[in-house]
């Protein structure tokens, strides 16, 4: 709920909030954090993906810049962390491939493996055509955060297309924000400020690099 209290905090507990981030926003932020308090997560790591396999026609900017993006907003809380681990891997950022390989090493470490991944509600609705969900959903739990004009899927969603996995979900009812990555590139690019929508941080990298201003990030 929203104005509970934070729950307490699972040690050794870590989230994934993955995503292209072209560039991460406060969006992105907010539902970490919410996230995080809810569930009591010790950790959130922000995971630029390497190669989107559901984006394979869209310009996409660099891995560099997008890396440095994710670094410098979320440089202020300590309970952030930048994982380079999808894009310094080659070929397509499959999320259970990802979160394979933190529950591998968390067993090395002699700790119990306590995975989440972080997810919008559009990105959830679309779990069952990802790679291997049910495997997925065998080895992480998932945080569900809402996004504005797609209805949040419920239990009975879930008992429908993931039968027995039911208890492996969480359904966050906040924040509640209207953002997008596509919204700021196509601001950017029409000369519009996206102050308070991205960290002052991005916006200063946004300007020193000259991202966005070309004419595919133009909108038609």
């Amino acid at each position: 709920m929203t104005g509970a209290p934070p729950a307490a905090v699972r040690a050794g507990s870590v989230a994934i909030m993955g995503g292209t981030f072209d560039p991460i926003h406060v969006g992105h932020l907010a539902a970490a954090e919410e996230a995080r308090q809810t569930l009591g997560l010790e950790r959130v790591l922000f995971m630029p993906a390497g190669v989107p396999p559901h984006k394979p026609d869209r310009a996409i900017t660099t891995a560099a810049h997008r890396v440095a993006m994710v670094e410098v907003a979320i440089q202020d809380n300590p309970a952030f962390e930048l994982s380079r681990l999808e894009v310094d891997r080659t070929g397509p950022s499959y999320t259970v491939d990802t979160v394979e390989l933190l529950v591998a090493r968390a067993r090395k470490a002699g700790r119990e493996p306590d995975v989440t991944v972080i997810l919008s509600a559009e990105s959830f609705r679309g779990l069952p055509t990802w790679s291997e969900p049910e495997r997925l959903l065998r080895q992480c739990r998932l945080a569900i955060v809402p996004r504005d004009g797609f209805p949040l899927p419920g239990r009975s969603w879930v008992e429908e297309h993931f039968p027995g996995f039911e208890e492996r979900v969480s359904f966050l009812d906040s924040p509640r924000l209207k953002l997008s990555a596509t919204e700021i590139r196509e601001r950017v690019a029409a000369g519009r400020s996206i102050r308070y929508l991205v960290p002052e941080a991005v916006i200063r990298y946004i300007e020193d690099h000259a991202l966005y201003r070309d004419e595919p990030w133009r909108k038609n």
